[in-house]
């Protein structure tokens, strides 16, 4: 476009000022203010230009944009002063997604964070006494009783087992779990060596690596054994007099298999103790629900390591446990008394809200109301009972366009948690005619509230394992809408 038409096209904006005073502008200042107002006719004329400028319009388009100025700043106000977080509906069958903010919460935690937050709290205030008091007493109270209570009630578990735990074992809460491990190390060996197997050295989300991590606790890390076979013996020979730790850590997302060989955390207790050094364990997500009796093994829980003789356990609160984001340290006291000392713990520590849902989401087990927690709900669902709601949803769509099979298909964890393990699930395999499998996903996304799904061999897969059941209705008028029909 020659430069005499560009300046000409330029000279019909009009000013910030002539818009904001113009019709169907003017009443926006009421609703929105002033300043917001006038940021977006800056935003939408900056786009007239850039579009101006790169050839997309000519004389007529501009005339035809200027006629839907005031629609134009109106639109630009509203996205940008809404919400950027905002809710979605999982439909991946990955229960504890990350990139989708993992463990929602259960009813009670959202209700008691509500509370907590619109009034002041005895967060670090003992009423009866009407003394300054901990704010870890208000969860650790709740995992004593967790971690004594299922020593007697899982296999092998007894009752002098219970009563040890409960004895012997604190809890502190820091905001996630690497936060957990930093303190852990800096607390218990820094400046001394950490032995840890070379198959371990994981990286977590977001390129953190436990060598990093390790780094910044000022502890030193002493690799041993290779990537697939790590015996007791390496461990052993890497002992000396700068030892302050052996640390395990598990394996984030991934497993070794084949030609392998694993020391036990048996075998790693029985090294500490003959060394009289502690023996620590990142479970990353922790488990306090036994996986088994949702077909599910090899995960070890929390308390599993603890019962095993581990002296620390860090794992986290949005993963298996179902509660909020934090970084869970239990063990024995002395050490976590070490912890909760150090300047670094303040630092790390997390505010009332998180206590709050943390609170509640102990309360639900020590109930053993499961149910209660959303991600132990879904683990907990048969594939017969997803299988009837997708049949329902299918049922109740009108297929003019929109083709959909139910098949069979695997949810996963997620989170880190078992990363080899799936649960059988039921999917509905969607395709609409006239959108490709990615335009169709992108349809579902562009949907109130974002619907999230997954694309495989040419197809929309929603696996409602995730969807809560009061949102079906959602995912159902959202595809009559997409198909260009309507629910039947």
């Amino acid at each position: 476009m020659k430069q005499s038409v560009l300046t000409e096209l330029f000279r019909k904006l009009p000013s910030v000022d002539e818009v904001i005073n113009g019709p169907g502008v003017a009443g926006l200042a009421t609703s929105y203010g002033r300043e917001p107002v006038a940021d977006a006719v800056r935003a939408v004329i900056s786009r007239l230009r850039l579009e101006i400028t790169s050839g997309l319009l000519d004389e007529d388009g501009l005339l035809l944009a200027l006629d839907g100025l005031a629609v134009a700043v109106e639109d630009q106000l509203r996205r940008s002063l809404t919400y950027s977080l905002r809710p979605v509906i999982n439909a991946t069958g990955v229960i504890l997604h990350t990139n989708l903010g993992r463990a929602p919460l259960a009813e009670a935690a959202i209700k008691h964070i509500g509370e907590t937050a619109a009034n002041y709290s005895n967060l670090e205030f003992e009423v009866e006494a009407g003394v300054r008091g901990k704010r870890e007493v208000h969860v650790e109270r709740l995992l004593r009783k967790l971690l004594s209570d299922f020593a007697g009630l899982r296999p092998g578990g007894t009752a002098e087992a219970a009563v040890a735990t409960k004895s012997e074992t604190a809890t502190i809460v820091v905001n996630n779990n690497a936060a957990a491990v930093l303190l852990a190390l800096n607390s218990l060996a820094d400046g001394g060596e950490v032995i840890v197997s070379r198959g371990e050295l994981v990286e977590i989300g977001g390129s953190f690596r436990i060598p990093d991590v390790m780094a910044k606790s000022g502890a030193i890390l002493r690799e041993v054994g290779t990537t697939n076979r790590t015996r007791v013996t390496d461990y052993a020979s890497a002992v000396n007099e700068q030892t302050r730790l052996i640390l395990r850590v598990h394996r984030s997302n991934f497993e070794i298999s084949g030609f392998t060989e694993q020391a036990s955390n048996a075998e790693l207790v029985a090294l500490a103790r003959k060394h009289n050094i502690p023996m620590m364990e990142d479970l990353g997500s922790g488990a306090l629900f036994d996986l088994r009796a949702v077909g599910i093994s090899g995960e070890p829980g929390v308390l599993d390591s603890l019962r095993s003789g581990v002296d620390v356990v860090t794992y986290s609160g949005d993963k298996l446990l179902g509660g909020p984001q934090a970084g869970l340290i239990s063990g024995r006291a002395d050490l976590i008394a070490r912890m909760r000392s150090n300047s670094l713990f303040r630092a790390l520590r997390v505010d009332k809200l998180i206590y709050a849902a943390l609170e509640a989401t102990l309360l639900a087990y020590v109930r053993h109301d499961h149910n209660s927690i959303p991600v132990l709900r879904m683990m907990r669902l048969s594939k017969q009972e997803i299988d009837e709601r997708a049949s329902a949803l299918a049922a109740r769509v009108q297929r003019s366009r929109l083709r959909i099979e139910i098949i069979d298909g695997e949810s996963l964890l997620g989170g880190g948690a078992a990363p080899s393990s799936v649960l059988p699930t039921r999917i509905l395999a969607l395709a609409c005619e006239g959108f490709s499998a990615d335009e169709l996903a992108r349809k579902l996304r562009g949907s109130e509230p974002p619907i999230i799904a997954r694309v495989e061999d040419g197809r929309v897969l929603l696996d409602l394992r995730t969807v809560f059941p009061e949102q079906d209705a959602i995912v159902e008028s959202a595809l009559a809408r997409i198909s260009g029909g309507s629910a039947a």
